[in-house]
């Protein structure tokens, strides 16, 4: 392939500037990973509502440096607090929706697809079980540790979405332009079906 070919379909791999991307999953669909690479091959700026929140969790005073401080006693100490105080995750939200409104954006979050009238938004699905294993083997903990504290993270993380804006997380998916079940794929699989969806329906990628 010349030169001249290969800046052309490079060309074709940036999203319209005023692209939104949405990816949404729970703990151990593998969202944040896949994410990431989706806005590099797109060009697009990642934002990550889970990375918003464990800012503000440092300027509380928490060490949020811990592998996994999500599902760690830190990370459910300070859902805890999401929990009784709604302003950690107003505030979050606000962030990402004036992200949203410059354009040119991929967001990883649980609560754009609800609160953001446009925008391509998936949903990653996998089930307990699956996810389970994942987190176990990222943390470092046994599969029934994982097990435990995903169930107890997600009530919370339910309740507190539940309470601000009425939806129930992982159980409503009326907001969805494409549902995943990653279960019985490997991410690289999960990366070339998403891709292949924003190409022909996000890019709108000619077939060659």
């Amino acid at each position: 392939m010349g030169d001249s070919q290969m800046a052309k379909q490079e060309k074709t791999l940036a999203a319209p500037k005023k692209t939104v991307i949405c990816i949404s999953g729970l703990a151990g669909t593998g969202k944040s990973t896949l994410s990431k690479k989706l806005a590099d091959k797109y060009h697009l700026r990642y934002f990550s509502g889970g990375d918003v929140l464990k800012e503000l969790a440092k300027q509380e005073g928490y060490d949020v440096s811990v592998q996994g401080w999500w599902e760690s006693p830190e990370g459910l100490k300070f859902l805890n607090e999401r929990v009784n105080d709604p302003k950690f995750d107003k505030t979050v939200d606000d962030k990402l929706l004036e992200y949203a409104q410059q354009g040119n954006v991929l967001l990883d979050s649980w609560t754009m697809p609800w609160l953001l009238k446009e925008g391509f938004k998936i949903w990653l699905e996998a089930s307990l079980e699956k996810r389970a294993a994942r987190v176990a083997i990222r943390d470092g903990i046994t599969v029934a540790e994982a097990f435990e504290v995903l169930k107890e993270k997600e009530a919370r993380t339910k309740a507190i979405y539940k309470s601000l804006y009425g939806f129930v997380l992982g159980e409503d998916f009326k907001p969805f332009d494409f549902i995943l079940d990653t279960d019985n794929l490997s991410a690289n699989e999960v990366f070339e079906v998403l891709c292949k969806v924003i190409d022909r329906v996000v890019i709108s990628v000619p077939n060659i």
